[in-house]
């Protein structure tokens, strides 16, 4: 049987490295995690339940509990941004010249 190389990494840059993506992909990786980690962390602190959530998003429970496991393989960018926006926040986006 053959082992397995494990790979260790820190950033979304490093990751989509690793897996054979493009730079664009790894920016991409990094503004949903940040998207979604920005969800969780207001959905707690706010002391919401899934449910209020979706209703406040237009969205299904389905859907939102799937944002707040960091399942979001099939969720868009757009639905990120339109819960976000719901919780009472924006995202700011910065621009910066690729390396």
């Amino acid at each position: 049987m053959k082992k397995s190389k494990v790979t260790i990494t820190h950033t979304a840059a490093e990751l989509a490295k690793a897996l054979g993506l493009t730079p664009a992909d790894g920016a991409e990786i990094a503004l949903r995690s940040d998207l979604n980690s920005k969800i969780v962390e207001v959905v707690h602190r706010k002391g919401l339940t899934h449910a209020q959530v979706a209703r406040l998003a237009r969205t299904s429970r389905t859907r939102l509990t799937a944002i707040m496991n960091h399942n979001t393989k099939d969720i868009s960018t757009d639905l990120l941004l339109r819960v976000l926006y719901s919780l009472g926040y924006t995202a700011k986006i910065k621009f910066k010249k690729a390396a």
